[in-house]
């Protein structure tokens, strides 16, 4: 496993964190067992980073990962690196709300949900157009006085709404969505974070299963699953960038890796972005995932890689609002 300092915020953590968002019920059903197995894997495979945030199941995801790691969290607390994420409420009638009484609402809520005394880096989930930014940020910056969170982050903020937040204190991270079907980071947000040092930890490298490999033109998922109702997942866009993936498979198979691993190391490469988040279900797939970190791309391979998913068709994801 690979090792990087996370921007401004000094933390040394793994390329590649465990992320959690498929543990809170929004992705279909899954053994919970085998999830938490998954977790204790990867910690015993080099990854030291987890990130979870409150609305994956309203503290269940939060719950999940803080029994999976409850010993280590006791014994070796500073050798983990624990992210959570807060200022969002789905299915309320304000699904963004980066006030002050939520944020701390929403603190407390996580700590009580990991069962922690603090928390290494608080995310705020999504900007949040009717909370100014000042609330927002002098809000957090309270409870790292207070020592309830160490570092603060944004994620799926864009250049001009972290300006926003540093006139007030410093936004030392960003977790923006990044994937090869999904590249809008790249004009404005990726340039802003590298010049400021902030550290990217990007989310769905894998494109939320259309880069794995496994998905066909029919597949189908249950309704649980946001990405039933996902236009990324339906018609002649899944199609054709599933035929993409198909040529990339072939691709990554004359270098001696999977179409995933090819994927995330792709994600890796790019200059300013520190972490990958990766979720898996299993231990057998975070062990595929995890091999990733270790791959170098060369110029060549990435020129290549350009080639192929030129044919590909832009994606979006979910929101607090829902999918597009």
């Amino acid at each position: 496993m690979r090792y990087t300092v996370l921007g401004r915020t000094g933390l040394e953590v793994s390329r590649i964190a465990f992320g959690t968002w498929q543990l809170g019920g929004e992705w279909g059903s899954f053994d919970e067992k085998a999830a938490m197995d998954a977790i204790r894997h990867a910690r015993e495979l080099g990854v030291n980073f987890f990130d979870t945030a409150q609305a994956y199941g309203f503290g269940k995801s939060e719950q999940i990962l803080g029994n999976a790691l409850r010993e280590e969290l006791k014994h070796n607390r500073d050798q983990i690196v624990i992210a959570t994420k807060g200022g969002i409420n789905p299915g309320s009638s304000r699904p963004r709300d980066a006030s002050r009484s939520w944020l701390r609402k929403g603190v407390e809520e996580s700590l009580r949900a990991l069962d922690l005394d603090y928390i290494d880096l608080y995310q705020v989930h999504w900007p949040d157009p009717n909370t100014p930014a000042e609330e927002t940020a002098s809000a957090l910056q309270e409870m790292v006085d207070e020592g309830k969170i160490r570092h603060v982050g944004v994620s799926n903020y864009d250049a001009r709404q972290m300006a926003e937040f540093e006139r007030i204190r410093p936004v030392e991270t960003l977790q923006p969505p990044y994937h090869l079907f999904r590249r809008g980071i790249e004009e404005e947000i990726l340039p802003y974070a590298r010049e400021h040092n902030i550290g990217v930890l990007v989310y769905s490298p894998l494109g939320s299963g259309l880069l794995t490999g496994r998905l066909t033109p029919d597949v189908q998922f249950e309704p649980s699953d946001w990405r039933a109702h996902a236009s990324a997942f339906q018609g002649e866009k899944l199609r054709r960038n599933l035929a993409v993936v198909d040529r990339l498979s072939e691709f990554a198979r004359e270098r001696g890796m999977s179409v995933s691993q090819l994927a995330i190391a792709w994600v890796l490469a790019q200059p300013g972005v520190h972490v990958a988040i990766v979720g898996a279900r299993s231990s057998r797939n975070i062990e595929n995932s995890l091999a990733a970190a270790d791959l170098t791309l060369s110029s060549e391979d990435l020129a290549g890689i350009e080639r192929i998913v030129a044919d590909g068709v832009p994606v979006e994801g979910a929101s607090p609002e829902g999918v597009a």
